[in-house]
Formats: C-alpha cells, structure tokens, sequence
C-alpha cells in the first residue's frame, strides 16, 4: 500500500539490518530493546507522561471513571481506508465515547508474529500515533510479545482506554424510554464490506473503504450542547439490527425502524446481496446509534450533522410502549416484520 511506502521511510529502526519481526528470547535482549526503543517509544513517546517504567501514571480531571479494553484481530492488517492500527484506536475510543466519557488514555499490547515485515509493524504504529492524535487521546502504556511464524496471523493488538465521564452525565440503556428517537450518523455496512472485498480468496474488486473513524467528537458536541442523550451504542459486530435487538431486550421496549430512512450505499448493497448478507447486521467502526427524547431528536440531528463524523446522520426509527424486546423493520410497503437477533457472527475476523 502507499501509505505504508510512505510510513516506512522515517521508521528509526534500520529496517535493512532488521526486515522482519524476529524471536527475542528472553523478551530483554537487545533485539527487544531496540523494537520497543525504535518502534514503539518513537511513535507513541509523549514528554508529558512518565515513561519507561512498569505502569504509566498520569491525572484524571473530576467525574466518573469509564475503562474498557477490546482486542483486534482483523484480517487483512490492511484494508482500503485503514488498518488494524486505527482500528484499534477507533475502536477503543469509540466504546469510551459510547458511555459518555471523555477518552483520555490507552494502552496498547502487541502479539507480533515472527516474520512480519518492519515496514508493516510501522505502518500500523504510525496510524495508530495519527488516529489517537485525531481523537485527542494518549497511548501511554503497552506490552509487546513474539509468537513462532505461522502462529499470529501477522499481529494481534489489544488495546485498553481510560476515560471521565463528566459530572451529572448518565448514558445507560435503562433510561431508554418509549417515544425516545433513535438516531445514526452514516451509511450502514461499509467496515464489514470493504474487508470482505479485500480479502484475497473472495477475488473481488472494489473501492468500498471503511468507515472506521473516532466518534468522541460527534458525542462531545451532543452533551456540550445540553442533548439529554438517553443511550449510545456503537454498531460494530452484528451491525444495527444486533445493537437494537441487545436494547430492546436491555431496556424492556419495542424499537421499530423505517427501512425507507436507513442509508446504505449502493455498491455495499450490491457487494452484500452477492454474499448473501443482510447491510443491517454487517459491521461498522464509525457509526453510532444514538438515542434521544423525542422533544430534543430534531436539535440532536442539526447538532450532529456539524461535525464531520455525523454529517449524514439520520432518524432511523422510534422507541415503543408494544412488543417488548423485539424490533420491527417497517418496510418500503408498509408492512413490518421482525429484525431477530443474529444467531452467528456473519463476519468472521472483521474487527
């Protein structure tokens, strides 16, 4: 890929007298020393944490704690419009942003597999620095080990996120309320398509990229605003019909949803009628469904559609008194029928 071209070019590390991942046994030889110096620090070093010791320390400013960590095991490491890198950042700050909180800090933990090209390791050090540069979070502490070649898939990345909520904020699936309004920042599907298009056994060609990006913005801008933002869930594994089938059953409501306002893009609706998927149940890292009173829907859309993670936002669908803990799909005829809870993971290895 050219961005990787271009990543590889300021990497510290001599790539020609390391290529490759290699086995540092022992996990404190100078091989070791020189990935976590070269690599690792050189990305994501930052004066104003303490560094090189065995946990980081750093201040939290008033408000609740939220913590989460999520693992990243994407194939292929890269994809058109990311990699496993900004993934992970994505990913991890989106789940802080999903309770109300401010993402601060995280952790990264690598699984390296010997034999991965350097260039690729920096490749995703490098976006993973640009992406936590973006959503205004720091990677202060980490970990790193080395598998045997043919054991890894290339590299495995957890990562762990710290983050305030700020006082008087409570964003929790039981104060979802019949009448509330549920609402989606973007297009549906396009994480999930664009790596099963990029997947080499499946021979497909295609300029679908993802929409993996950091929401903590689109949610600040809510809360600052004064939304009495009732619920947030993120639309990753299982897409919009799993998030809304775990609320409704969550909260004890109905949810109905009108298939006439929900947007997906035609070569992604193309892309899932040839695999045979369902666009609402297949993945997204950049989409939120957010839920609302109905009194503070229209001002949370205008408000969301000035950022630019939301600038397609859209009303998807009601919270109802009826048929509690199911979610109907009002179709472009008019009739309804039941979005069920997916019995399997559609996607395999899409996050």
């Amino acid at each position: 890929m050219k961005k990787e071209a271009e990543f590889t070019l300021s990497c510290p590390l001599p790539i020609a007298e390391y290529p490759t991942i290699q086995q540092a046994h022992g996990g404190g030889g100078t091989l070791m020393h020189q990935l976590i110096e070269k690599v690792f620090v050189a990305a994501f070093g930052d004066d104003s944490v303490e560094s090189r010791h065995d946990a980081a320390r750093f201040d939290l400013p008033e408000g609740s704690l939220a913590f989460t960590t999520d693992s990243f095991v994407v194939k292929p490491l890269f994809f058109p419009g990311g990699n496993i890198g900004s993934l992970a950042i994505h990913g991890t700050v989106n789940d802080l942003s999903a309770a109300g909180a401010q993402p601060l800090y995280l952790s990264a933990g690598f699984i390296l597999e010997e034999g991965l090209p350097m260039e690729s390791l920096w490749a995703i050090v490098t976006s993973m620095r640009h992406a936590a540069d973006e959503a205004g979070v720091k990677i202060v502490t980490g970990d790193t080990k080395v598998v045997e070649r043919g054991k890894g898939d290339g590299v495995y990345i957890n990562t762990s996120g710290v983050g305030v909520i700020p006082p008087g904020i409570r964003i929790h699936p039981d104060r979802i309320r019949p009448g509330d309004v549920l609402l989606v920042n973007g297009d549906l599907g396009r994480h999930g398509s664009a790596i099963m298009a990029a997947r080499e056994d499946l021979g497909f060609a295609s300029t679908i990229e993802t929409d993996s990006a950091a929401l903590n913005g689109l949610v600040t801008a809510l809360l600052e605003a004064g939304i009495d933002v009732h619920c947030i869930r993120d639309l990753t594994r299982g897409g919009l019909g799993s998030a809304l089938n775990e609320l409704a059953e969550t909260a004890d409501v109905g949810v109905e949803v009108d298939e006439n306002t929900i947007r997906v893009r035609d070569d992604v609706q193309a892309l899932c009628e040839v695999l045979g998927l369902d666009p609402l149940y297949v993945a997204n890292e950049g989409r939120m469904v957010i839920i609302v009173p109905e009194a503070e829907a229209q001002r949370a859309l205008e408000i969301m559609r000035t950022v630019v993670t939301g600038e397609d936002s859209f009303v998807c669908g009601k919270v109802t008194d009826s048929d509690r803990g199911i979610v109907l799909l009002k179709t472009g005829l008019g009739s309804k029928r039941v979005l069920s809870m997916l019995s399997g993971e559609q996607l395999p290895r899409i996050c």
